[in-house]
């Protein structure tokens, strides 16, 4: 199946870009709502899946034992762009489970927001792990271990105990079978798994509505969503797609980016979730495509729904200023 094009990008009167893509929406039964494209195609979550990975953090029991409340919480579900209240929450969560810095394995680098980084290399001679993207999911996993005395060390490979109970975890939710076959390594160092869109969409809905799930896991999700929609700033950060999406309608929409242009959100006015994927991995294409997806469940003309088309369909200026094209969505989001 070829994916249709979702999104162009336009040039004073002509498209000068196209994105193919795919997404789907389902309720907790698993229920298609919308499709388009190959939403059986399987893809790679990457950090789109991170409020599932840190579903251990919370069934263990570890959460409560650090007095993690729903910063925490939404932290250790984060993509973050290395603000200084992203870096102090790290250094705070494993100083509470007794570690720092030196406990991370998941790589330094500096952020990847253009006013951050700017900052970040004004005030310090080189990034750390704290400043990380993944620095709170990765606390989150060496809060996890320590809570549990799994030795630490390793934590990010295959056969580690937390790692193989993430995969369980993965398991359960999406309904795929998960091994190497379909593994790869993420760019925090930790197992990537392909998964089918439409798995990783019900996994959502799943955590969502509880439906499907043991009362732990049930409670622990909606505690994990609830979270981030409480602190969307510490699920990525000032400007950011997620933050901007949870703040503009506070409570009623999850919202987690991945990289490779994946992009999921959860509705719970709705009990629905969705998952989308631009083709050819482009973020603005999957933000796009997310917001339009979004706004067909909110009512016609409302301000949040304006606002979110008004995110999805947005116009482009260069240095001077001057509107020199459009990234808009097609009509194969609203059929």
């Amino acid at each position: 199946m070829q994916n249709p094009v979702t999104v162009e990008v336009t040039r004073g009167k002509l498209v000068e870009s196209r994105h193919r893509g795919m997404g789907i929406v389902v309720d907790g039964d698993g229920k298609v709502v919308f499709s388009f494209g190959d939403a059986d195609a399987g893809v790679f979550p990457r950090s789109a899946c991170k409020a599932m990975q840190a579903l251990p953090l919370v069934e263990s029991g570890a959460a409560d034992a650090y007095g993690f409340g729903n910063a925490e919480l939404a932290f250790s579900c984060a993509s973050h762009s290395g603000e200084d209240r992203h870096v102090a929450m790290a250094a705070s969560m494993l100083a509470k489970a007794g570690k720092d810095v030196s406990a991370l394995e998941c790589g330094a680098h500096w952020s990847s927001d253009q006013a951050t980084v700017i900052h970040q290399a004004r005030t310090i001679d080189k990034p750390s792990a704290l400043h990380n993207n993944c620095s709170g999911k990765h606390s989150g996993f060496v809060c996890t271990c320590v809570h549990s005395g799994t030795d630490v060390a390793g934590y990010v490979g295959y056969d580690h105990p937390l790692q193989r109970e993430i995969r369980d975890v993965m398991q359960s939710l999406t309904g795929a079978t998960l091994g190497e076959d379909n593994c790869g390594i993420d760019g925090c160092s930790i197992p990537t798994y392909a998964v089918p869109l439409r798995g990783l969409a019900h996994g959502f809905a799943k955590m969502l509505t509880g439906q499907g799930l043991s009362h732990t896991r049930a409670t622990a999700s909606r505690r994990l969503m609830e979270a981030c929609m409480a602190e969307p700033f510490y699920v990525a950060g000032t400007n950011r797609a997620c933050t901007k999406l949870m703040e503009l309608a506070p409570g009623k929409i999850f919202a987690k980016t991945g990289a490779e242009g994946v992009f999921v959100a959860a509705l719970p006015d709705h009990d629905l979730a969705m998952a989308v994927k631009c083709e050819d991995g482009t973020t603005r294409a999957a933000e796009a495509m997310i917001f339009a997806l979004i706004a067909r469940y909110f009512e016609k003309g409302s301000e949040t729904q304006e606002k979110l088309m008004s995110m999805a369909n947005r116009q482009m200026h260069n240095w001077n200023g001057y509107h020199v094209g459009d990234v808009r969505v097609t009509d194969v989001l609203f059929a």
